[in-house]
């Protein structure tokens, strides 16, 4: 028994239509498309971040800017710190003030022989027991003076020493800080700078990938018209280019954009009804 087959075929301008479109389609993924030109970047360092990076790893600044100040710190410590605060006219002072004793003693044993002689006993035993208890005791008087002096000396050299050390932590403590607080405002400016170039490598990998996808928009935008007339029914087309895509969502796009095109373009070309 013979079977009767009758084909459906669309109007001649929709064929047309259709094999306008498909030439296209295969011209258009003949040549793979350039993705490095819409590559994802990243924006290169800032001066100001390198200079920080500098400042942050260069030894006395960032690293060990400390150190110099706990060394001097060191040499203000320890039983031989005071040397260094020690007057150099302490010497000068002390032998000033031991020679105007020394005159005041002078005249004290002045004033024994003076009285030994107005009572007639110049020369005596008790003259000379007078005198001797004088010296001793003007001698123990000359090296507690002498002691004083000294030990004055040493509490205010002390004294010093200790406020320098002192000074030394407080520095070991800040030049770090007003380091950081440099480096910090380096990376924060550089960081600014940089932000603005990513920006601007991001809008320009944007314009590129617009660009790039216009082609396949069009044959999209296309392929939903040529759907429309030939069912006659209002066609939808939703653009596939969404801003700033990942690298995984660009390549879904173009996979799922080529294999639309050509399964739907399958479909139009089979219009085909057995009975």
């Amino acid at each position: 028994m013979a079977v009767q087959q009758t084909q459906m075929l669309p109007p001649q301008y929709v064929e047309d239509l259709q094999k306008d479109l498909g030439t296209q389609l295969t011209a258009l993924t003949a040549a793979p498309l350039d993705t490095s030109r819409f590559a994802p970047q990243v924006a290169g360092q800032d001066q100001a971040q390198q200079d920080a990076y500098t400042m942050a790893t260069t030894q006395g600044q960032g690293i060990g800017a400390f150190s110099p100040y706990i060394t001097q710190a060191g040499a203000y410590s320890g039983p031989q710190g005071y040397q260094g605060f020690m007057s150099p006219y302490q010497q000068d002072v002390i032998d000033a003030t031991l020679s105007e004793y020394d005159t005041q003693a002078a005249q004290g044993l002045q004033g024994i022989a003076d009285r030994a002689a107005m009572s007639g006993n110049l020369g005596g035993g008790r003259e000379g027991v007078m005198r001797s208890q004088y010296q001793n005791k003007s001698d123990l008087n000359r090296a507690l003076l002498q002691s004083g002096l000294l030990q004055q000396g040493f509490t205010q050299a002390n004294q010093l020493a200790n406020q320098a050390f002192g000074q030394q932590q407080a520095l070991a403590q800040q030049v770090p800080q007003l380091y950081g607080a440099d480096i910090g405002t380096l990376r924060s400016a550089g960081a600014g700078q940089q932000s603005q170039a990513q920006a601007q490598l991001d809008a320009t990998r944007e314009q590129n990938r617009l660009e790039a996808y216009e082609p396949y928009e069009r044959l999209g935008f296309q392929q939903s018209g040529i759907a429309s007339i030939a069912s006659g029914a209002p066609g939808q087309y939703q653009s596939m280019v969404t801003p700033n895509p990942t690298p995984l969502q660009t390549a879904l796009g173009i996979a799922t954009v080529g294999g639309g095109l050509l399964g739907n373009y399958g479909d139009y070309l089979r219009g085909v009804k057995t009975t």
